[in-house]
């Protein structure tokens, strides 16, 4: 996607806003960044790997393979724009939040063998694996 349709995306979503929507805009296919790489390599008119070597150097800690848009559980609601979507927050109880927060920042000071499990019951949409 260009950047005029991508601002054109933005200035349409904001004709759908209320206030305090999230809004989710399909840009298009993924794009592999090793394409885009060897695609900006030759529109320079240069080689790639011979006048430009690409070094693959892996995740770095906390980068991801590819993000979610969204979760399941905050659904997305269609719009008159086959490329706008609005997406709806999860409701949750911010004092239970942070009192679950408090009890994890007791716990990390413990032994704790169960930290995924209280992990879980405060965040619902986390699923540990509890067989490690």
């Amino acid at each position: 996607m260009t950047i005029p349709e991508a601002v054109s995306l933005v200035l349409q979503a904001s004709y759908y806003a209320k206030g305090g929507e999230i809004f989710v805009l399909d840009m298009g296919k993924p794009v592999k960044i090793d394409d885009m790489a060897r695609n900006l390599i030759k529109l320079s008119g240069l080689k790639p790997d011979i006048d430009i070597q690409i070094v693959y150097t892996g995740l770095r800690p906390g980068e991801k393979l590819y993000e979610e848009l969204l979760m399941d559980e905050e659904g997305m609601q269609k719009t008159q724009n086959d490329l706008i979507y609005i997406g709806h927050p999860i409701e949750m109880d911010d004092a239970s939040f942070k009192a679950g927060l408090e009890e994890l920042d007791r716990l990390s000071r413990e032994e704790c063998s169960n930290m995924k499990e209280v992990v879980a019951r405060i965040v619902p949409t986390y699923h540990p694996d509890l067989e490690n």
